[in-house]
This record gives structure tokens, C-alpha cells and sequence, in this order.
């Protein structure tokens, strides 16, 4: 049963990371779609290029497709950037300020320290395991690196699977545990100390 509360958990708190990634996709397609929308502004400031090109109107053209190409790329990164900065703030300043994410905080899971300072250091290998380094193999494959992409990804799946399977072990400890000297414990759910915050830095 501890097994399937932490699952439950680590399902509620990923599903807050989707959300996050579901809203920065909107304001990044937004923010691209107005780029396009700016064309012609563009292309209209882009018109000395056009007349010093001595009629060279491939070449002209070419340019201005590469720079909306290369403010469409920029726009994405800066969104895997955002996620990336998000998740962590999330599960630092859960762990930091409660001792427990939103997820734990519900299925009745507490993060314990032996050990101050320990939130941080938790909050980084978690999002490593469960975002940095899938957003870093996508932004290789929007930047043209097709093969160190598919690298990245075989690595994202190996530090998810690290920091995933351990807790269906006797031990129970994922691999952010492990790095960060935590363990997971479980309340009762009717339990007033399961209500009160817990630091673990």
C-alpha cells in the first residue's frame, strides 16, 4: 500500500508539471503565432536587405525565413527553460517550507532529513530525473542534433527509470532519495501531525 500511495503521489505531482507545460505551450504558440502575424512588418523592415541584394531576392528571402526560424526556436527553449525552472521551485519550496509536495501532502507522505539542506539538492535530482533531461533532448532535435538527441533521450529514460523503480524495491528509495540522504515516510491520514508543516532544510 505505501508503494501504490507514493505512485498515486508521484502521478498528482507530475500532473501539476503537465499543467505547467500545457500553459507555457499555449503562451509559446501564442507568442510565435504574433511573430508570424508581424510577416509583413517584417518583411517590410527587412527591405534594405532587399535593395542592397542587387536583385538577389533568394538570398533576401532566405534571411528573413532564418531569423523567424531562429525567434521560433529561441521562443520553444525559453519555454523548456521555464518548465524546468518551475518544476524545481515546486518541489523545493514544497519540500522546504511543508516537507512534502502537494502529491505526498494528500496521499498521507511526509519527505524526511537526517541531515539540513537536504530540499534543494532532492528538488534538483528530481527534476533532472523527471524533466531537465527530456527537455534537453528535445531542444537538441529542434536545434538539427538528430543523434545526440535520441543520446539524450536513452539517458532521460535511464535517470527515470533510477529515480522511478527503486521505490518498488524492499528498500523503497528513489534515486533522489538516495542522492539526497531523504526517506519517505507514511502518515496516517487522520493524524494531526500530517497537517503540520515539516523543514527539511
Amino acid at each position: 500500500m505505501p508503494k501504490l500511495r507514493r505512485a498515486v503521489a508521484w502521478s498528482i505531482d507530475f500532473t501539476l508539471v503537465v499543467a505547467a507545460a500545457s500553459l507555457l505551450a499555449v503562451l509559446t504558440f501564442n507568442r510565435i503565432s504574433t511573430l508570424f502575424a508581424d510577416v509583413p512588418d517584417l518583411a517590410t523592415r527587412s527591405g534594405w536587405e532587399l535593395v542592397t541584394s542587387r536583385g538577389d531576392v533568394v538570398e533576401a528571402s532566405q534571411g528573413l525565413g532564418l531569423s523567424l526560424w531562429n525567434k521560433t526556436v529561441l521562443y520553444v527553449e525559453q519555454a523548456f527553460g521555464a518548465l524546468v525552472v518551475i518544476a524545481f521551485l515546486y518541489q523545493w519550496a514544497c519540500l522546504a517550507l511543508l516537507g512534502r509536495t502537494v502529491g505526498k501532502a494528500l496521499l498521507g507522505l511526509r519527505v524526511e532529513s537526517a541531515a539540513r539542506g537536504r530540499a534543494a539538492l532532492r528538488a534538483a535530482v528530481t527534476t533532472v530525473a523527471d524533466v531537465l533531461v527530456y527537455a534537453l533532448a528535445c531542444v537538441l532535435l529542434i536545434e538539427g542534433q538528430f543523434v545526440l538527441s535520441v543520446l539524450v533521450w536513452a539517458a532521460a529514460v535511464v535517470f527515470f527509470l533510477l529515480n522511478a523503480v527503486p521505490v518498488l524495491s524492499p528498500g523503497g528509495r528513489s534515486l533522489a532519495d538516495r542522492v539526497a540522504g531523504t526517506t519517505v515516510t507514511a502518515l496516517g491520514f487522520s493524524t494531526p501531525a500530517a497537517m503540520r508543516p515539516v523543514r527539511t532544510s
